[in-house]
């Protein structure tokens, strides 16, 4: 009787191990036959996970939050890199916008010394035919001087000398002639007063002699006249005329 009970126990124990093990080894190969979690795959870490005090029979899958500790660490470094990228490129900007700002400020200074020669060159050519008239020329002189003049200012030119100066001159044989001042101590009889590449003013010393029925022999006027000059047609033309 004791053989027979003692052999029916490890029989017995076989039935209750064996259909657990099975349990085991099917839960196994169906997890061998599932796609890996994305997560998992993707991080490519060891996770340690402590077992029970009993242990257990079937050790459970790592879960996708254990792969996810070094998650902000990771973005945070993204983020810092994305910060320095765009100081980077707000830098680079603000290198390109004052390299600009002085390229343009250099071109337009050196335009700007180029435009003071220049018209002041034609200031001092233009002041004495525009200045001057004989009546017995006075078309001539008068279509000579408009080829010197630009914008309203020649507008303004043709239709005063048309119905004021013209008929005067005639009227009294009036002859002017004006010519530059000679430079006295030092001072030059024409000089700038403002410049930019496309308008310059000058200011002009000159001297002018009236002849006419008016007046007993010559009369000399010493006069200021400022000039505005403004790039047209190529070159520099008269755009105003001020005495002072």
């Amino acid at each position: 009787m004791a053989k027979t009970t003692t052999g029916r126990t490890p029989g017995t124990t076989t039935r209750r191990t064996l259909p657990a093990a099975a349990r085991a080894a099917a839960k196994r190969a169906e997890r061998g036959h599932r796609e890996p979690a994305p997560e998992a795959t993707a991080t490519g870490r060891t996770v340690l996970v402590d077992a029970p005090k009993d242990g257990w029979e079937d050790p459970p899958e790592p879960s996708p939050e254990s792969f996810e500790e070094d998650a902000p660490e990771d973005g945070g470094r993204s983020r810092r890199h994305r910060r320095l990228t765009v100081l980077l490129g707000i830098l680079l900007l603000a290198g390109l916008v004052a390299a600009a700002v002085l390229g343009w400020q250099y071109q337009d200074g050196r335009q700007t010394e180029s435009a003071r020669a220049q018209a002041l060159t034609a200031a001092q050519k233009a002041a004495p035919i525009v200045l001057s008239y004989d009546y017995r020329h006075l078309d001539k002189n008068f279509a000579t001087a408009r080829t010197h003049l630009t914008g309203d200012f020649r507008d303004e030119y043709a239709k005063t000398t048309k119905t004021v100066v013209g008929p005067t001159a005639k009227k009294y044989r009036g002859v002017v002639k004006a010519t530059l001042a000679a430079p006295t101590t030092g001072a030059p009889s024409a000089s700038v007063v403002s410049a930019s590449p496309d308008k310059v003013v000058v200011l002009l010393f000159v001297n002018q002699v009236t002849k006419s029925t008016q007046v007993s022999g010559s009369r000399v006027d010493l006069n200021r006249v400022r000039m505005t000059m403004s790039r047209a047609d190529g070159g520099w033309r008269v755009s105003g005329v001020d005495a002072l």
